[in-house]
């Protein structure tokens, strides 16, 4: 049997980067999971990720720490509200509070150096330009700019040995089909966590633009949130 190919994947504990999980490994790669203590102001999603790392069987999963809060200017690393109750046309507009200043060019950069020492040419990041909330580090464009760079930063880049490709599987697709997608690939959303501000037991507050998008997806993909099932049971 040939040797499968190594890629990192970025994964958060959301709905999105779980998802993007399930589809590297169904596309044959053996996947190593990054993920990231960087100073948010809870740990529900990085709990998740570990819960997702394990339920999808990936080959190592690490979390590097960082602080974010040094610089704050983010409603998820600093002494700043989180948006409730936002219209979706509302969160169309402009960049919320809730973008962390840079996070996806570090978390790249640090997915970049973990690649080059696995001597895999492949990264795997859930970034979307649909339903989003018009973070600018969510873009292709933005997306094609870093994978140019990073091929130009690398020893392996530079002698040849790795033409990096950042593979942006749900960028294109709405959260309706990511949900649908995923739930084809058996991601359990269960385990996934993607409110801003959720409760200390990791209920989710269910007003966030991530809370509001996340319901919109399954609502438009017809398919039950599993996570707001469990804890309507818990709360019954």
């Amino acid at each position: 049997m040939a040797e499968r190919k190594k890629t990192v994947v970025l994964l958060s504990g959301g709905l999105d980067s779980s998802t993007a999980l399930a589809i590297a490994a169904s596309e044959g790669f053996e996947a190593y999971a990054l993920s990231f203590r960087y100073g948010q102001r809870h740990s529900a999603e990085l709990d998740a990720a570990a819960r997702v790392a394990e339920a999808q069987g990936v080959a190592q999963h690490v979390i590097a720490d960082i602080d974010l809060r040094l610089f704050g200017g983010s409603a998820l690393t600093a002494e700043i509200d989180v948006p409730k109750g936002r219209s979706h046309a509302e969160m169309g507009e402009g960049i919320p509070v809730t973008y962390v200043l840079a996070r996806n060019t570090i978390f790249l950069s640090l997915a970049l150096a973990w690649a080059e020492v696995l001597e895999a040419s492949d990264i795997f990041i859930g970034v979307n330009a649909l339903d989003y909330s018009g973070y600018p580090d969510c873009r292709p464009e933005y997306i094609a700019a870093y994978e140019q760079m990073a091929n130009l930063a690398t020893k392996a880049g530079v002698e040849g040995a790795q033409q990096l490709k950042i593979h942006t599987p749900l960028i294109s697709l709405t959260k309706a089909e990511i949900i649908q997608k995923g739930t084809a690939l058996g991601v359990d959303y269960a385990l996934t966590r993607n409110c801003y501000d959720p409760s200390p037991e990791g209920e989710p507050c269910g007003q966030c633009d991530s809370c509001q998008l996340r319901a919109k997806g399954f609502a438009e993909a017809g398919v039950p949130d599993p996570l707001v099932q469990r804890f309507e049971v818990l709360s019954a």
